[in-house]
């Protein structure tokens, strides 16, 4: 048992070395400049609007490049966000105004003319950082007005764009970056055409602080209108928990204490009440799963990703993923999977062992590949897929190292330690009631009470408590919309873990009422399916909120969507059955078991 404490001290220390690096990452931009001073601007990426996985170097176009691209160093979120910095051939020095300065003058070939019409059709965007902060803007524009032919369209590329930077004194503030619709090229026929490429900076002064220049970008998500559909969201969602908590511990309050009654008083009254056969299998209640080795690697890896979220959210809470910290929450997310991964070595061989299981090390290989195995899997097809498509998103090899050695170095051992402290708790499952021998026969159940329909009855209800915030998460996470109100966030969430709760334990009932006591794997099925209807939003998310296309932003999309919701699944089953199990015991305790 002295082991155990491992696994809190690596915690905190994780969490410390996080937030030291979140701060180190914003002092980077703390720059105080004189006139004149050099300050680059990094080009990052570039691709179509509606396909944020679909991203490419944004040298990748043949825009006007400087004698020497000088890449940025980048950090591990930073790659695994697809963020490729490369020096940007516009000159930006501190408070040093430009009109019209030439970049580059260029004679495009029919073949480059031909790459920037498409990208102008697939409504190509370009991303740039100065001084840490982001810019955008379209590459081009449609002319589309009184044209009902689309082979009549007019393709055209913009030259001129305007740097406007708010500056306070020695610091930057603010920068945005508008195109001139006046300054065009015409990209509509297959022919070789002269561009002459320029930029203007505009500099001007601003009395708003250093410390505040990101809330311009975590205002969007904080609009009055927003916050109204927002809270109306909590407030339904509220009203549900309440209403369904009350009704259910109403419910079952009022029939369990009918049950002790009928238990204590005449045992043999009771005999052929439906409603009371949980008492006819105590004997049987507490026996042992089916596949008891997978069932304690699910509940290790759903208690694994359960502390992962708890602490997601205390770094959220804190500030640590203010808007555009790049990277940040992949970082936090690679480092405190790693871990974390004790907890679920520790959970899951602590449980096989109260289940009599005798190969604990199988259990552990289990535990650490039951999450891992199918991400990994998912992750070389996509990154492959990226890899063919030439864009961001595939990693480079070095990445690729750095987290295998994570995963080899940290989280591996973390996992056996943990496996070992849980097989050396000697800890002995707590049933109150003795297992028989031989296990009863379930009597023939009706339909909806089988698996599948129960399932589908526990998940619905915490999902209804969460779909109008999943919309908001899925347009921060697969498109542009900028997340910050993480508080909101927290209380879905312990929504979420409430009536996931409250509707297993419920489900659990009716199933022992009706003498079927096979409910371990079918409390952990009712938690987790909330999973499923996720996964099954996804479906009505791409298809009707979105305008996401082709095949590597639909295989990233539902590629990792799938394992994201797999989580889920583990997490939520987890939480089910722990609900479930503390219902059982505590309602066998009551009564008096031959």
């Amino acid at each position: 048992m002295k082991n155990t404490g491992n696994c809190p001290t690596f915690l905190v220390v994780g969490v410390l070395i996080l937030c030291c690096l979140s701060n180190v990452r914003s002092d980077a931009s703390d720059h105080r400049y004189k006139d004149g001073d050099a300050d680059p601007l990094y080009a990052n990426k570039v691709g179509p609007f509606h396909n944020p996985s679909e991203t490419y170097r944004y040298f990748d176009l043949p825009f006007c490049s400087p004698d020497h691209v000088k890449e940025k160093k980048e950090a591990l979120g930073e790659v695994l966000n697809g963020d490729r910095l490369v020096s940007a051939p516009y000159k930006l020095n501190f408070r040093d105004e430009k009109d019209s300065s030439v970049v580059c003058k260029k004679k495009l070939s029919k073949d480059e003319v031909a790459f920037f019409r498409k990208a102008v059709d697939k409504d190509y965007y370009f991303q740039m950082y100065y001084d840490d902060l982001p810019i955008w803007g379209f590459i081009g524009k449609v002319d589309k007005e009184g044209k009902a032919d689309r082979s009549e369209y007019k393709y055209f590329l913009y030259k001129h764009i305007q740097f406007d930077i708010l500056y306070n004194k020695d610091r930057v503030i603010e920068i945005s970056a508008r195109m001139d619709p006046h300054s065009l090229v015409d990209l509509t026929e297959d022919k070789e055409v002269d561009a002459e490429f320029m930029y203007t900076v505009k500099w001007k002064e601003t009395d708003t602080p250093f410390e505040k220049r990101m809330e311009k970008y975590s205002m969007s998500s904080s609009l009055p209108h927003h916050l109204e559909i927002h809270w109306f969201s909590i407030i339904n969602s509220c009203v549900t928990v309440l209403l369904l908590t009350g009704f259910l511990a109403t419910i079952l309050m009022r029939v369990l204490k009918n049950d002790f009654i009928k238990y204590g008083q005449d045992e043999e009254a009771a005999d052929d009440q439906e409603e009371t056969g949980w008492k006819y299998i105590h004997g049987d209640v507490f026996r042992f799963p089916k596949y008891n080795s997978l069932f304690a690697a699910a509940l290790g890896s759903g208690t694994q990703l359960f502390t992962l979220m708890v602490f997601i959210f205390m770094l959220a809470l804190v500030g640590v993923f203010y808007p555009y910290n790049r990277g940040a929450l992949f970082t936090a997310l690679v480092v405190l999977y790693a871990l974390t991964s004790g907890i679920a070595g520790y959970t899951a061989t602590s449980f096989y062992c109260q289940l009599e299981g005798k190969n604990w090390v199988r259990n552990l290989l289990l535990t650490g590949c039951l999450f891992c195995g199918p991400l990994f899997l998912t992750f070389c097809f996509l990154n492959t897929v990226a890899i063919a498509y030439s864009a961001t998103a595939a990693l480079p090899f070095g990445t690729i190292v750095v987290i295998v050695l994570i995963w080899t170095l940290v989280t591996s051992p973390l996992l056996v330690l943990g496996g070992i402290a849980g097989k050396n708790s000697k800890a002995e499952f707590q049933a109150p009631c003795r297992t028989t021998k031989y296990p009863r026969e379930i009597p023939p159940l009706p339909w909806y009470r089988s698996a599948i329909p129960q399932m589908a009855m526990a998940g619905f209800l915490p999902f209804s408590a969460i779909y109008i915030e999943l919309y908001y998460i899925f347009a921060s996470v697969w498109g542009h919309r900028i997340y910050t109100i993480y508080s909101i966030l927290f209380i879905v969430f312990i929504i979420l873990l409430i009536v996931t709760a409250f509707i297993t334990v419920a489900l659990t009932y009716f199933q022992l009422a009706a003498e079927d006591h096979e409910w371990w794997w079918r409390s952990f099925l009712c938690g987790g399916s909330t999973g499923l209807f996720i996964y099954a939003y996804c479906l009505y998310y791409y298809f009707a909120r979105s305008d996401m296309s082709g095949f590597m932003q639909t295989s990233f999309f539902f590629g990792y969507m799938a394992c994201i919701c797999y989580g889920f699944l583990l997490m939520l089953g987890t939480v089910g059955f722990r609900a479930s199990l503390l219902f059982v015991r505590h309602i066998y305790k009551s009564i008096k078991c031959e």
